[in-house]
């Protein structure tokens, strides 16, 4: 159980009876995506084919050809008059309330969808983890207060949500390939969410430049399938935190965080000795309290 609701529940899938689609967001946005597709080339295939059949209809050659008399109103209408027996506009008023009905129709169905992939799901039917960013790289809190840093486990399926802030500066921590993207803001949460249907391995990273060490602030998101997970899960306290990262784990990011914060320096026109010595001292800093976690 996590947060009051079953930790694994059955697996989601985009394809349902629901007016509103559910699934992940990938699968949400390709389904407005389809659905556009469908109307608009519907939708356009009846206005040209109207218009050619019109345009054949009422075409000039056979309009002159034709013996026309005001009395029979035999043949096309002549230049300047204008079209009889439409009906008294009765063909008008039918297609500006279909066209009506159709553009609100889609525009309701479209905001209720998006009102979906915007809404954070409820604790009952989602994993929830925290996200907190800082200089430079990702720390992830479980609800049974296991920690981890660099590395973020989940089970395919799920819907996970992240509830995402920020140590000291502005960070955005996204995942690009599971489309999710939240602001990290000292003393707030923001909140997105995701589900990655396949196992593997996922890059997460911070895109909102915050400092020397941004292009290597990134993190691995493992995808695992359920029962896997929950072995895992189950095997973890808030004790043993960092612990439950694999050693591969957390050597890449504290390789990466202090190499990514020397090459930013070294790269940087006009870094002066004190400034790269302090920024080293940072990371060098930061290092040693993830190890002291551990």
């Amino acid at each position: 159980m996590i947060g009051g609701g079953t930790l694994l529940g059955a697996p989601l899938i985009a394809a349902q009876t629901d007016i509103i689609p559910r699934g992940s967001r990938s699968a949400v946005f390709n389904q407005i995506y389809w659905v556009f597709l469908v109307l608009g080339t519907l939708v356009g295939v009846i206005v040209i084919g109207y218009m050619l059949y019109n345009a054949y209809k009422y075409r000039a050659g056979r309009a002159a050809g034709s013996e026309r008399s005001a009395e029979s109103g035999e043949g096309g209408p002549a230049l300047g008059e204008l079209p009889q027996g439409s009906g008294g506009g009765r063909k008008l008023a039918l297609s500006f309330t279909l066209s009506a009905v159709i553009v609100i129709s889609l525009i309701l169905w479209t905001y209720g969808t998006l009102l979906y992939v915007e809404s954070p799901p409820d604790a009952e039917e989602s994993m929830e983890v925290e996200v907190i960013g800082f200089q430079f790289g990702w720390e992830f809190v479980y609800p049974n207060g296991n920690t981890t840093t660099g590395t973020l486990r989940v089970p395919t399926g799920e819907r996970v949500r992240l509830r995402v802030t920020s140590r000291d500066v502005f960070h955005n921590f996204g995942i690009a390939e599971l489309e999710a993207k939240a602001d990290a803001i000292p003393g707030q949460y923001t909140d997105t969410w995701f589900i990655a249907n396949e196992s593997g391995t996922y890059q997460a990273q911070c895109y909102e430049l915050c400092g020397a060490g941004h292009s290597y602030m990134n993190a691995t998101v493992v995808a695992m399938e359920p029962a896997a997970f929950e072995r895992w899960y189950a095997n973890t306290t808030p004790a043993n935190g960092t612990t439950n990262a694999s050693p591969e784990d957390a050597a890449t990011t504290t390789a990466s965080t202090n190499h990514g914060a020397k090459a930013d320096v070294a790269a940087a026109p006009g870094a002066t000795a004190p400034r790269a010595a302090a920024l080293e001292t940072n990371a060098a800093e930061a290092s040693a309290e993830r190890s002291l976690a551990r």
